[in-house]
């Protein structure tokens, strides 16, 4: 049964959902209409199907494209919906949408809701705004190609949430309740409708005379989700932050080879590196870097999950890290290596290049040397699923399937990785090419048709801007390089204007941020979890108010020198200029000595590295929260800084 939009109602006894268009299904061999209601009941909060004469003719019914599902924070049970959305892909002629405008819709209008109810249903509506969200009622985007073939055999055969690949299943944790009634009545099974978070874009031009469509996806995987200081490394399941897989998929009409319609995926992975570490932040602009080296048998197991799992799913891994081999980030390559070599397993391909090395003074059209690593070390540009389809749509052969998949990494995952990751596309898409004989001869496709060039580096800029604003809150850096193929002054001016916000919102505003993923993901259950609140600025009375002093002598300051009271230099003007000065030199030392202090932290879950401790004074009265790194985490002692 596919899924689809739905009409929604708000009535007394609850919410009321059903299909927008009335479904046709068929059950043992009869085919039925169905237009049965889901409801969400206002007595006990619990959601069933209900008869089609229980959804109302008249009064507020609206038309939503999808149900993301429910969830319950400390008081009261809400809905959250996609009310409007827009198409930004379409392959092999099934749409996909990008959601666009939701809504969390209280199961009960007249609930209490205090101030902590207030806050979650804040960070809710956070984590919607910015989240990019992207769903089809027909193509199966949760998965690859090659993995939904195996679900989907034939023409017939619906897309069915079951099989969603539950890593990328952003909403999995909203749609529970939903997923235990489906096992018991199939018909839910329309109302359930996975999401993925993250990238989703195609492009449909005329290659050599021949109709091709090119697309990409980016699925971000729930474990592990957050920002980029509050979710690193690897955690004791083998999840690793920042885990990204990114499928280039083609299709090719070949209308004037002459042939059926061809179909190429190409998927690659991105994630943190697979052992414990964390930058911690400080207001520093380069955090302080800590390794998780007190139990070296944990990082062994975690590193070995991570690995085992990734095997099984995309067989050989070839490992390629950027991270710098000397100065600040060294410790992290060395720890990786160690991994590695401990793991000693034949099916993992290590590979390092020292990106920024290698590509100084704006030389990145250096990165291709990496394609010639890999093919040494036995990859291939073939390395592809390939399917062909008749007219009809049913499947002709599988011509090849993808059994390695390029895992890239710098520290973040997000710049140099986004490079890589573009340049290794480029060149499998030369093959995709030849292989659907769209090419002829071993002419490159780039020097054929410069606008599909350029279409082509706009999406994988478009895609790394997406990655990137997800994790950093920024879009990525060196994506000049990306659209245009050359490193540019104005990109290196971009790329420092996205670096200083990324500083702010990183230090500043993220731990919101991370406690909205946190929230919406299930990692954190007001209802479970929320026995004090959690919203209150427990800090030091002083550290609280140190920044609003601070502001407010910048203000002063600024004051004598615009708006002085007559002269500046008047005794008056610059006894304040002076205190103003002095206050301002003295407090921005103080918080930057103790720097983490004035960090905004995330406020649910515990980021691993971070320990809360309780102050008192001589008399054993509360003082307020401190902030310390876990005994678990320590400097490296090799650690040198750039």
């Amino acid at each position: 049964m596919t899924t689809g939009p739905l009409l929604f109602a708000s009535t007394p006894d609850g919410l009321l959902f059903k299909p927008a268009v009335t479904e046709t299904i068929t059950e043992d061999d009869i085919k039925k209409t169905f237009n049965d209601v889901l409801q969400f009941s206002n007595h006990d909060q619990g959601v069933k199907v209900v008869g089609q004469e229980e959804f109302p003719t008249t009064g507020n019914i609206t038309e939503i494209a999808c149900l993301l599902g429910f969830i319950r924070l400390k008081l009261n049970r809400y809905a959250i919906v996609a009310n409007s959305v827009e198409e930004t892909a379409r392959f092999n002629g099934e749409p996909v949408y990008k959601i666009t405008q939701h809504s969390i819709i209280p199961v009960q209008d007249s609930a209490r809701i205090d101030a902590d109810e207030q806050e979650y249903i804040k960070l809710l509506n956070l984590q919607l705004n910015n989240a990019q969200l992207y769903f089809s009622y027909t193509y199966d985007l949760v998965n690859t190609r090659q993995r939904s073939q195996k679900f989907r055999t034939s023409i017939e055969d619906k897309i069915d949430w079951r099989n969603a690949d539950t890593r990328f299943f952003w909403n999995h944790y909203l749609t529970e309740d939903l997923q235990t009634l489906a096992r018991e009545d199939p018909k839910v099974d329309y109302f359930i409708q996975p999401v993925i978070y993250g990238f989703c874009k195609a492009i449909r031009t005329v290659f050599n005379y021949n109709p091709i469509t090119l697309g990409l996806i980016t699925r971000r995987s729930r474990f592990r989700a957050g920002t980029r200081y509050f979710r690193r490394g690897i955690d004791e399941d083998g999840n690793v932050g920042n885990f990204n897989e990114t499928e280039q998929v083609l299709f090719v009409e070949a209308t004037a080879c002459n042939a059926p319609l061809e179909s190429f995926s190409f998927v690659q992975t991105r994630g943190s590196v697979p052992v414990y570490w964390a930058e911690v932040n400080n207001l520093k602009y380069k955090p302080n870097l800590f390794l998780g080296d007190n139990d070296v048998a944990s990082n062994y197991e975690a590193t070995k999950k991570h690995f085992a799992e990734q095997e099984k799913i995309y067989g050989d891994n070839y490992l390629i890290n950027l991270v710098n081999q000397s100065g600040y980030e060294s410790p992290v390559k060395n720890a990786y290596e160690q991994a590695i070599n401990a793991l000693n397993d034949p099916k993992l391909h290590y590979i390092y290049f020292d990106f920024h090395h290698e590509c100084r003074n704006m030389k990145w059209n250096k990165v291709k040397i990496l394609i010639d690593v890999l093919q040494k070390n036995g990859f291939k540009s073939s390395n592809t699923f390939h399917k062909v389809e008749n007219a009809a749509g049913e499947t002709v052969r599988i011509s090849s399937e993808q059994d390695a998949v390029i895992r890239t990494n710098c520290m973040d995952c997000l710049d140099r990785t986004n490079v890589v990751q573009s340049v290794i596309a480029h060149w499998v898409l030369q093959n995709a090419f030849e292989e659907s004989n769209c090419i002829l001869d071993q002419s490159q496709w780039a020097d054929i048709d410069k606008s599909l060039l350029e279409a082509f580096q706009n999406l994988w800029a478009d895609n790394a801007d997406a990655v990137s604003e997800s994790y950093s809150g920024t879009g990525a850096l060196k994506t000049d390089f990306t659209r245009t193929g050359k490193r540019t002054k104005m990109g290196a001016f971009n790329d420092l204007i996205n670096s200083i916000s990324r500083y702010y919102q990183n230090n500043l505003t993220d731990g919101p941020r991370q406690d909205s993923y946190d929230l919406f993901l299930g990692n954190f259950k007001p209802y479970i979890s929320s026995i004090q609140s959690a919203f209150p600025d427990r800090r030091p009375l002083y550290v609280q108010f140190i920044p609003i002093i601070l502001i407010a002598a910048i203000t002063v300051l600024f004051a004598t020198i615009l708006f002085p009271k007559g002269y500046f230099t008047s005794s008056k003007n610059l006894t304040f200029f002076l205190i103003a000065s002095i206050t301002i030199v003295a407090l921005t030392s103080f918080i930057f000595k103790h720097g983490m202090q004035f960090v905004n932290w995330p406020k649910l879950s515990d980021i691993g590295f971070l320990v809360v401790q309780e102050t008192h004074d001589k008399e054993q009265q509360f003082k307020g929260l401190k902030y310390v790194v876990s005994p678990r985490f320590s400097k490296p002692t090799n650690n040198k800084k750039d």
